[in-house]
């Protein structure tokens, strides 16, 4: 059962969006909030419809689909039903000549629709004033990804080896362990804000397919079932004595969600190269979670760890061939990637209640994808895991 966002819980939320807008934009009269996650996020619902915030006036949330739910749902203060986007103007009777919106989501048909009866003469995006918002996440958010952050240490620590088998191909554990994570309490998607992506259960291989190249932003690779749906797992490939196993996966509680990544040797050790590689994207895992604290910058954490490197670890580092990213983490809530990320060009200071996914990872030819991923509040003492403390790499017999 959805647990309802209490009033004033979002009160708050749109208390602090709106002092970050007259201070970054203090000419603002109106934004508009058309994305489903930031509607749930602002309104504790996600019906289809908008938002519109007035900034001398009040917040109206206008519901095409479904009214009746959304009431149900929703503690806002102001639900209001429309057929269309002309039922709303019609409350209006001055327009500003300049509108916020999501520019990172909304298409041009929206656009277009929405500026036939709301005709502002230009807009502005205000992606990274909501971003900023939600990174900063209230005790009652930190709780659900805590529940989050335990169903995952349950699952990947205790229950997958467990079900490790000889001859299980990819996508048998896939759906295996689909269904022990909405049995431990999983809401079953993990959302994202990367435009069409899509994982199913998660990124996983044996192998060397945890190399396979894929579309998604992300340190890891995935064959797949076909290029249709990439973010599976094989039916061909099958688990064999001696294989690496590699399951980078998001839970979700509420909304929110958590991210851990976790990696086992099946049958038999791996060579010690391989082993000492593992501890030393452990050590960096450790060694950022202890500069995740207020007041630390993200590009000087990127950078401080980068530079530490030597260039033969650094090959094939966060990824595999030239297929790495440029991050040792990310910020996650009610999307996986969310802002800020521990990478160049994040300079805002760190706030204490922010959350990163801590994710050092290194692609080993013809082994596959070693390294780990946890994820971390930041607090006075530095980042404090909410997804359990196994180094990975467990020998499952």
């Amino acid at each position: 059962m959805t647990e309802q966002v209490p009033a004033t819980e979002l009160n708050n939320r749109m208390s602090r969006f709106r002092e970050m807008m007259n201070r970054q934009n203090p000419e603002w009269e109106m934004a508009v909030i058309f994305s489903k996650i930031n509607l749930l996020y602002f309104t504790g619902s996600m019906p289809e419809g908008m938002l519109i915030i007035e900034r001398d006036g009040d917040a109206i949330l206008w519901v095409r689909r479904s009214y009746e739910r959304t009431h149900e749902e929703s503690l806002f203060s102001d639900i209001r039903a429309m057929s269309s986007y002309r039922d709303a103007a019609a409350s209006y009777s001055r327009l500003p000549g300049k509108v916020y919106l999501e520019t990172e989501f909304v298409p041009l048909a929206v656009y277009h629709r929405f500026r036939k009866y709301f005709p502002f003469e230009e807009y502005r995006p205000l992606d990274g004033q909501v971003a900023a918002t939600r990174a900063v996440k209230s005790l009652w958010e930190l709780n659900h990804m805590k529940q989050a952050g335990e169903i995952h240490r349950r699952v990947l620590e205790e229950m997958v080896p467990q079900i490790l088998r000889e001859g299980m191909s990819e996508a048998d554990l896939a759906a295996e362990v689909y269904a022990l994570m909405v049995k431990e309490g999983h809401q079953g998607t993990a959302r994202f804000g990367m435009l069409d992506t899509e994982i199913v259960v998660a990124q996983l291989g044996f192998g060397d397919s945890s190399l396979y190249p894929t579309n998604f932003d992300g340190p890891g690779g995935n064959r797949g079932l076909n290029a249709a749906v990439p973010s599976l797992g094989s039916r061909e490939r099958k688990l064999k004595r001696g294989d690496l196993v590699f399951l980078d996966m998001a839970i979700g509680v509420n909304g929110y969600h958590s991210d851990k990544t976790m990696t086992y040797m099946f049958g038999e050790a791996l060579p010690d190269e391989v082993i000492r590689i593992h501890q030393q994207c452990v050590e960096i895992q450790n060694r950022v979670a202890q500069m995740l604290k207020p007041g630390n910058v993200p590009e000087t954490i990127y950078d401080t760890i980068m530079d530490e490197l030597s260039p033969d670890f650094l090959e094939n580092f966060m990824g595999f061939g030239n297929r790495r990213v440029k991050f040792l983490g990310h910020g996650i809530g009610l999307t996986v990637d969310e802002l800020p990320v521990l990478a160049r060009k994040f300079r805002e200071p760190l706030v204490e209640n922010m959350v990163f996914a801590v994710e050092p990872k290194k692609g080993i030819p013809g082994v596959g994808m070693v390294g780990i991923e946890n994820t971390f509040v930041v607090t006075p003492d530095g980042g404090q895991s909410i997804t359990g403390n196994s180094p990975g790499l467990r020998l499952v017999e």
